[in-house]
């Protein structure tokens, strides 16, 4: 008998079919939304080629749709950023594809570097910029799609903290 647990399972407990969810078609909660843009984020064959930038504003490209969702891919060139906003009705998730992002929240400043995610839901203030010296491209899922992003003043966003600094 183990000490540790009464319990022993005999094999591989993925190997028993009847225990496994079938797999959706399109992503339906927060850890599928994640679980999406990580995928997209791991096979760089399906956005690298995509990518543009644009001097003057932000460039952004939709990379996919599903029922009640968008995909986008945005790059960002230094000194380029977003603004204070929410999005509306929608949540999402914010990954760093490549490069550095800066995230400002009135609650604080955070670095976000590739690999970095965000998951927010609606009326989630913040303003996203690229402070760094090199360019840096980000991939954006929103559900319900985003039909809406209000710009708020700059002090929603004024960090409470040293510049470079996280309090959230």
């Amino acid at each position: 008998m183990n000490s540790d647990s009464d319990l022993q399972i005999a094999g591989d407990i993925l190997e028993v079919p009847h225990l496994l969810q079938t797999p959706r078609e399109h992503p339906a909660t927060v850890a599928e939304f994640v679980g999406l843009a990580r995928s997209i984020a791991a096979d760089r064959s399906q956005w690298e080629h995509l990518v543009r930038y644009d001097a003057t504003s932000r460039w952004y490209h939709r990379l996919r749709t599903g029922p009640g969702y968008e995909v986008w891919l945005l790059s960002w060139v230094p000194g380029q950023g977003s603004g204070s906003h929410d999005h509306g009705r929608s949540s999402g998730v914010l990954t760093v594809l490549d490069g550095t992002l800066t995230e400002r929240t009135e609650r604080g400043t955070r670095a976000l570097r590739a690999g970095a995610q965000r998951v927010f839901a609606p009326g989630y203030v913040h303003e996203v910029l690229n402070d760094a010296l090199e360019p840096a491209v980000s991939l954006h899922v929103y559900y319900p799609g985003l039909t809406e992003m209000p710009m708020h003043t700059a002090q929603h966003c004024v960090a409470r903290s040293a510049p470079g600094t996280v309090t959230a």
